[in-house]
């Protein structure tokens, strides 16, 4: 699953460098239309479906592997 998230991010982001550690803070490709993007594939790779507040929360891959994994 670690893997499937981090393609993710690295292709929607354009960031080969994206890893763990990332963060919205830290990529300076992830803006607010980047990060709708990243929620749609996320939730179009995983079949499931987040609200905006959840969206809201998932601002680096620790975040994002803990919803996903709930």
């Amino acid at each position: 699953m670690e893997n499937k998230i981090l393609t993710i991010m690295k292709e929607v982001l354009d960031d080969p460098n994206v890893n763990s550690h990332t963060t919205s803070e830290t990529c300076e490709n992830w803006d607010s239309m980047h990060h709708l993007m990243l929620m749609s594939e996320l939730e179009e790779a995983f079949g499931m479906e987040f609200d905006p507040e959840q969206m809201a929360q998932m601002k680096d891959f620790a975040s994002i592997k803990a919803m996903i994994e709930r």
